[in-house]
């Protein structure tokens, strides 16, 4: 085992956060019982966050972000996990509070891993990622309240074109739900249909603040990306028992508007947390991502970048410019 490793590592000078790849060493991994050569991770949203230094997710420098990876266990001291065990890490908030998976090693807990299913590659994995579990967990919440694909109505996907989006759109569609995307992005549309959107709609319809409690009734349930004004359009416009699964806030962490559309037509916010997800639970997901999603169809909504590349990229998904995924080779 190398005591060198490369990273991508973070340091703050006078609250301003500039990046660059690193040697460190083995001996500067924090503590945990099982260290991981790392094979991918992931470029997300929250990781564009930390590049910035934005919402001081971290508060400790030097630091290695990066909220996700896949790779082999390196070395164990826990019962749980094998020398050679494929594991994927994701939220448990790796890459804010502890150091994360733009490196070529990682040291964490081994409570915080989940095996690689059956199925799947690390690359798959990692085109996936947090992005895609958190997809899955709003679809699943989302069928145990009650919204089905042979209920009347669509599904809406706000954010469509994102990477967590994208993932919603394929799994919903492959399930046989009718899937409204919504995007700003017109360059998209074919995109988002040959994902299985069976339409397509401006975010600027659901971008303002509803101007009454209720709307016609238009949504079945929904997986939300956006937040904000979006969201609470969205709930004025649910049918009666519809479903929201709450999953990001690209548009803003605000919640407006009333209580109206809950007390009148039952509607259901669901929260959806991966970060702290239970092991169970992520499981389940991991196993339900693996048949309910077409693993072909990852290649063509996944962009392969290196390390040196991430910090161009980081307004690029905050500004919501990235299509799809975008998947980190420590080989590159």
């Amino acid at each position: 085992m190398s005591e060198i490793f490369k990273a991508l590592m973070l340091h703050e000078v006078d609250k301003v956060v500039t990046s660059q790849l690193e040697d460190v060493k083995m001996s500067d991994l924090p503590d945990g019982d099982i260290t991981v050569a790392i094979d991918y991770s992931t470029l997300n949203y929250k990781d564009g966050m930390v590049l910035k230094g934005i919402g001081r997710l971290v508060r400790a420098y030097p630091h290695i972000p990066g909220i996700d990876f896949v790779g082999t266990v390196e070395s164990s001291e826990s019962s749980a996990y094998a020398i050679g065990d494929k594991v994927i890490l994701t939220g448990w908030r790796v890459g804010e509070i502890h150091w994360g998976g733009f490196a070529e090693k990682a040291r964490v807990k081994s409570d915080w891993l989940v095996p690689l299913p059956d199925g799947l590659n690390t690359k798959q994995a990692m085109a996936i990622g947090t992005a895609g579990l958190t997809s899955m967990l709003a679809v699943l919440a989302l069928e145990e309240h009650g919204v089905l694909p042979d209920q009347d109505g669509d599904v809406l996907v706000t954010g469509s074109a994102g990477g967590l989006g994208s993932i919603s759109v394929a799994i919903l569609a492959k399930l046989g739900y009718r899937v409204t995307a919504s995007t700003g992005r017109s360059q998209t549309h074919q995109y988002l249909k040959k994902l299985g959107a069976t339409s397509i709609i401006d975010r600027g319809e659901l971008s303002d603040l509803p101007n009454r409690p209720l709307l016609s009734e238009r949504w079945i349930g929904c997986v939300d990306a956006v937040g904000g004004s979006t969201l609470t359009h969205v709930l004025a416009e649910m049918v009666h028992n519809g479903s929201v699964a709450s999953c990001g806030l690209a548009g803003g962490a605000e919640l407006g508007g009333t209580v109206i559309p809950f007390l009148l037509r039952g509607v259901n916010l669901l929260g959806i947390d991966s970060n702290l997800c239970h092991y169970t639970r992520r499981k389940q997901a991991w196993s339900r991502l693996v048949a309910d999603l077409d693993l072909d169809m990852l290649d063509s909504i996944t962009k392969v970048v290196s390390m040196a590349e991430l910090p161009a990229l980081a307004d690029a998904i905050l500004a919501g410019k990235i299509q799809g995924r975008v998947v980190v080779d420590m080989n590159l």
